[in-house]
């Protein structure tokens, strides 16, 4: 189907809802102990997080991963990077551009440093949640290649989670086996077969601020943990 066939979501919260209820009954059939963790990608994966965290009674918290796009057409992302950790790229793109990690050099600390002054501004001097040995689950808003999501859930896996899963409301195909390779579990709402930018399979994709991300884990879960 098309982006005129399925418009099901009017927003992020109502996607967050309907894929809140997908991770419950998932969570309430796996044998696990202790409290879930849902990481949300911030900015537009936070009220979707929020959502998720709410219906299985998670601690709300942040990763923040960044995407590396080539420097002459930045929206173009062959890779991606998060606030710790080394780069990860699309090594296939990379050789179609004629480009090397080296050449993204300035990108790659571009946006890492913009990933750790969201983290610094974020947390506000809370400490990181605890991972290990916990049920981590990281959501957005929506998976198009997947290299945003695979660097997130990268970082996660290294610091050794009980059960890794990553969970949006819409996702492409081809980005959702990719990730499988990451994450025990890849839970998507709508899987469309013909898959166009995130923000065609929502009426309202208004971008969140950092205010509104300041303020929703202000009031949310991360305060739980």
């Amino acid at each position: 189907m098309d982006a005129t066939e399925f418009r099901a979501f009017s927003d992020r919260r109502a996607a967050g809802r309907a894929l809140a209820r997908q991770v419950a009954a998932r969570f309430a059939e796996l044998d696990t102990a202790g409290r879930p963790l849902v990481l949300a990608l911030p900015r537009g994966g936070l009220p979707i997080g929020q959502e998720v965290a709410a219906r299985i009674n998670g601690e709300l918290d942040i990763i923040v991963a960044r995407k590396v796009g080539l420097p002459e057409q930045p929206e173009l992302g062959v890779g991606a990077v998060t606030a710790d950790g080394p780069p990860l790229f699309n090594r296939t793109l990379l050789d179609e551009v004629g480009l090397t990690e080296a050449d993204l050099a300035p990108a790659v600390e571009r946006e890492r440093e913009e990933a750790r002054r969201r983290l610094r501004r974020y947390r506000a001097g809370r400490q990181p949640p605890e991972i290990r040995d916990r049920t981590v689950i990281v959501t957005d808003d929506g998976l198009a290649t997947g290299v945003t999501a695979m660097a997130a859930l990268r970082e996660v896996r290294s610091k050794g989670p009980r059960h890794l899963w990553f969970a949006a409301p819409v996702c492409a195909r081809d980005a959702t086996q990719l990730l499988l390779t990451a994450a025990d579990t890849v839970l998507c709402v709508h899987m469309p077969e013909r898959f166009t930018a995130v923000g065609a399979w929502y009426h309202d994709f208004a971008q969140l601020s950092d205010e509104d991300v300041e303020a929703a884990l202000a009031s949310e879960g991360v305060r739980d943990g």
